[in-house]
């Protein structure tokens, strides 16, 4: 039994060790996990632990978008471990949101699709965002203006006017994403882009872009010639 606890492994193969002489990128995903756990119940290794929800859940990915409740039904998981989980996903999406925060520039299109991917690519329903932006292209505000089912969503142009305004902006990127995973602009996207492209024209407001967010894909409407 006791072989099973971590502690009595060889210093070379304990997980948390294995970091921090190693480095945390050459730790595989279950390794990952098993720190993050700390450790397991009686007969399963907080490594092992970490292999079984990967295979449950399909992967790193599907750990941290998983349920508390899905979470706590893998032998070994309890209320504890489920929010270090949750947790650990919370800090990954503040860290990528900190690369565009209020006063911040956006430097190159490269910027707004990590940011955006890491707000949306997960989302189960659509979710129509605005990056407003002054006219340095620093970050003003990011709003969430309207969600929809699970294939649509109601957009109103006057409401992105009328944020717009509020902000004070001098550009605005437009954002959704598509929960199917598939990133490309369909009818409806290009009809409501043109849409809110005229009504920011009355306000001299300028649309920069309009990014579809799909399953680890971004599509600009700009670099299609769609605006």
């Amino acid at each position: 039994m006791s072989r099973h606890l971590i502690k009595n492994w060889p210093a070379a193969e304990r997980p948390r060790e294995r970091l921090i002489h190693a480095g945390a990128e050459k730790l595989s995903d279950s390794e990952l996990l098993a720190v993050i756990l700390g450790r397991g119940v009686s007969g399963v290794s907080a490594l092992e632990l970490g292999r079984q929800l990967l295979t449950s859940f399909g992967g790193m990915r599907g750990v941290l978008n998983a349920d508390r409740q899905d979470l706590e039904k893998v032998h070994g998981m309890g209320p504890g471990k489920s929010a270090a989980l949750t947790a650990i996903k919370e800090c990954c999406c503040r860290f990528l949101q900190e690369k565009l925060t209020p006063g911040d520039a956006i430097a190159s299109p490269r910027d707004s699709r990590n940011f955006l991917l890491a707000r949306l690519r997960d989302r189960p329903h659509e979710v129509f965002c605005c990056l407003f932006l002054d006219n340095r292209h620093r970050v003003l505000a990011f709003d969430e203006l309207f969600r929809g089912t699970i294939d649509n969503t109601t957009v109103y142009p006057r409401e992105v006017v009328k944020q717009a305004l509020q902000r004070n902006a001098a550009a605005v990127i437009l954002a959704h994403n598509h929960p199917s995973g598939v990133a490309e602009p369909s009818q409806a996207d290009q009809l409501i882009t043109r849409r809110i492209r005229d009504a920011l024209d009355l306000i001299d407001v300028r649309l920069l872009d309009h990014f579809i967010v799909g399953d680890g894909t971004c599509t600009s409407l700009a670099s299609r010639g769609m605006l």
